[in-house]
């Protein structure tokens, strides 16, 4: 069970409500990928496949842009922006639906370690799931794509244009892969900076706490930051579609991953499990236990 926090330890240490709702998630998390593990690749997969729609419609609205008469050279920008904001609806519509992504349980493993409630086992095995999970889901819609004509045309060369950059990345020797490693580590930084606003418990409203999810999805798509399962399902559409390389994208997520689990799991995660860790404090003052 959390422990109650008093006035004085809300004041010293404000995360500790965020700290809390994080732990009581992670059982949660725990059980269902260890006694309901069938169910709990289920939600995962319903993450997948949030972010296979939502990613595709980002690409779409920036095709129907590039449509218009002279739109590449005036309008193209806007899109980008428009695609990115619609993309962002992605991480509510994830929250709202009780999915499970990856990106934001790295955040919460890695609190869970930090104050000893899973263990390296238990907290890879729900990482793994999840992903797994994912995977399926966007390998879900990318099927479906193949099959009709949503990603025709324009959609495609968009969707093309963005794989050959981001494997481009890996052939691109040391600068490309320090750079596809920062915008991975930010990624999830922005992912997971949201996810603490929704979870601290300061944000009362859900309107609010769409709005910040929201923001952080649209920094990264507009910033072209990488997420690994949203590149695991872009590589799924477009190499169902024209093919890809499969040791490059391998590379390409396998990096993403590293660097999502940093900005997420030790920017976010192990930086406020410190921070708002007051075991030392209470030795220290008895008599102002936040107990």
């Amino acid at each position: 069970m959390a422990e109650p926090i008093t006035a004085a330890g809300a004041q010293l240490f404000p995360g500790k409500k965020f700290i809390s709702t994080v732990l009581e998630a992670l059982e949660t998390k725990t059980e269902m990928s260890g006694s309901l593990t069938r169910r709990y690749l289920q939600r995962a997969a319903m993450a997948g496949v949030i972010v296979g729609i939502l990613y595709g419609m980002n690409f779409s609205i920036i095709a129907a842009f590039d449509a218009v008469p002279a739109g590449e050279a005036t309008l193209r920008p806007l899109g980008r922006l428009v695609g990115a904001f619609v993309f962002g609806w992605a991480l509510v519509f994830i929250y709202y639906s009780k999915s499970e992504l990856l990106t934001s349980n790295m955040m919460i493993v890695s609190i869970g370690a930090y104050h000893r409630r899973t263990s390296l086992s238990r907290a890879l095995r729900l990482l793994a799931l999840c992903y797994l999970g994912n995977a399926l889901g966007g390998l879900f819609v990318a099927a479906l794509v193949r099959y009709s004509t949503l990603a025709d045309g324009r959609v495609l060369s968009e969707m093309q244009a963005a794989v050959d950059h981001k494997l481009a990345y890996v052939t691109g020797a040391a600068a490309g892969w320090s750079d596809l490693f920062v915008r991975a580590i930010l990624c999830n930084f922005m992912i997971n900076l949201a996810m603490l606003l929704v979870y601290n418990g300061l944000i009362k409203d859900d309107l609010t706490k769409s709005l910040v999810m929201i923001t952080s999805v649209f920094v990264f798509a507009f910033l072209g930051l990488e997420h690994s399962v949203a590149n695991s399902v872009l590589f799924g559409i477009v190499g169902l579609r024209s093919g890809i390389d499969l040791a490059h994208a391998a590379a390409n997520v396998g990096v993403a991953l590293v660097g999502n689990m940093i900005g997420g799991g030790l920017l976010i995660g192990l930086y406020y499990a410190y921070v708002n860790d007051d075991t030392s404090y209470r030795r220290r003052h008895p008599a102002t236990s936040t107990d």
